[in-house]
């Protein structure tokens, strides 16, 4: 059953599987965006996915912008992908144990990110970022952790400050309940962007002698695309060389995803640890944090620094993302990932433009949010200033013409080379209907 019969809203399996989940699972989702909050819609239940496009339960098929949240740059189900990964699956799924795909994994990355010099795989990004910070304390013996507001780094108690997306709306200070307040005053949560303040800060003689590091993403996607200024990123690589501390980039998103080399070489700065996650596992639960030698060297067993994982390195996950790493080397492939983003993109942004409509686009590559009701957004205090009713409108608007983009005006889309040009220029022709039917 095609979207152009029947209305994607018209999902009466939809329904019932969410109640059914609702009995056995908190909130009937395992992890808080998915449930459509505040969209007055019951949830997307998917029942498979090919290429660019993802199928729910009651049959319909909507083209895809969210790909899981980023991680597939080649599109679902990838034949490739899928053929190593099946192949690494019969010769055992997991072992606990070292082998050898581990360092193929690790090396690939490391040709590719010069500022990783060792690495050491987890299962998620959360554990990732978990990691590296207690890392950076361990290494450096000092206790504060810097981040920014609308930056988000997994569900570490520690990280819940004012964080962004699928926790954006839960509480305005400490981001959940059950957080000890002994836990988060160790955390410092600063404006994204505000390069005076946050120069002042970090360089203020009572905090840059506590200050362990300061972790950020360098195009944070967890508010909506909003890359960091320049300035902002050089006088945090600066200062925190300054102070001793260590500069942590979260490239969970980011990481082979705006380019081969990360973020970090689109903006050219070398930071002490970066985080990886989604693309690095191909389609399958893979994450790491890696970064100067000297550094990573204060990890067990070789330092006192403790992290552990029964699942780490996981080898399906790895074959997986070596697969997807290697074919990311294809000559030209970024490029033609961003032509295809901009056969959105650039026609919408010129109708935003020419008829002065308040919302924007930003992006970088193919990553991109559509924001409602500002003309910019550089911080998470912009942010709250978007038109949340609008972005709902519009959703069901997409939802309901089988087109499926993340359901939170705080996320970014993704586009995959899966996507056909046909699917993309649908897309484009029904925002661009949208916009001028408003």
């Amino acid at each position: 059953m095609k979207t152009s019969d029947v209305s994607t809203l018209d999902r009466p399996k939809s329904r019932q599987h969410f109640q059914s989940l609702c009995e056995v699972i908190a909130g009937g989702v395992n992890s808080p965006v998915r449930a459509f909050k505040g969209l007055g819609l019951s949830p997307l239940v998917v029942e498979r996915a090919k290429g660019d496009l993802v199928y729910d339960v009651d049959g319909h098929e909507y083209i895809d912008y969210c790909g899981s949240w980023g991680p597939l740059i080649h599109g679902h189900a990838h034949p490739d992908i899928l053929n190593v990964a099946k192949k690494r699956m019969e010769m055992g799924t997991t072992f606990g144990i070292t082998s050898v795909i581990e360092e193929k994994l690790a090396r690939q990355i490391i040709k590719h990110v010069p500022s990783v010099e060792k690495i050491r795989f987890v299962s998620s990004g959360t554990e990732a970022t978990m990691s590296a910070a207690r890392l950076a304390r361990g290494y450096t013996g000092r206790e504060l952790i810097v981040k920014f507001s609308g930056n988000y780094h997994g569900h570490a108690d520690f990280f819940l400050v004012q964080a962004g997306s699928g926790v954006f709306g839960l509480g305005s200070t400490s981001s959940s309940e059950g957080i000890p307040h002994d836990i988060v005053r160790h955390t410092v949560c600063l404006s994204y962007n505000d390069t005076k303040a946050c120069r002042e800060f970090l360089l203020h003689p009572e905090n840059s002698r506590r200050i362990a590091g300061v972790i950020i993403e360098p195009i944070a996607g967890n508010m909506g695309c909003v890359p960091a200024k320049q300035e902002f990123l050089e006088m945090l690589r600066n200062v925190t060389h300054q102070i001793g501390a260590v500069l942590i980039f979260d490239e969970v998103m980011t990481g082979f995803r705006v380019a081969l080399g990360g973020a970090q070489a689109l903006y050219q700065i070398i930071p002490d640890l970066t985080c990886f996650a989604k693309i690095i596992g191909g389609g399958f639960p893979a994450a790491a944090f890696g970064g100067k030698k000297e550094i990573m060297d204060c990890l067990a067993p070789l330092g006192k620094v403790y992290q552990a994982g029964t699942l780490s390195g996981n080898p399906v996950a790895m074959e997986a993302g070596l697969k997807a790493l290697q074919m990311l080397e294809q000559e030209g492939f970024y490029e033609e990932l961003e032509r295809k983003t901009n056969m959105i993109t650039q026609p919408v942004k010129e109708l935003l433009h020419t008829r002065n409509i308040q919302a924007c686009i930003q992006q970088v590559g193919s990553m991109f949010t559509l924001f409602f009701g500002r003309r910019s957004v550089t911080s998470m205090e912009e942010a709250h200033k978007l038109d949340i009713g609008a972005f709902a409108d519009f959703f069901h608007y997409l939802f309901s013409r089988g087109v499926y983009i993340p359901p939170s005006q705080y996320e970014a889309w993704f586009v995959s080379m899966a996507h056909e040009e046909h699917h993309l220029i649908k897309t484009r022709d029904l925002i661009l209907k949208y916009f001028k039917t408003k």
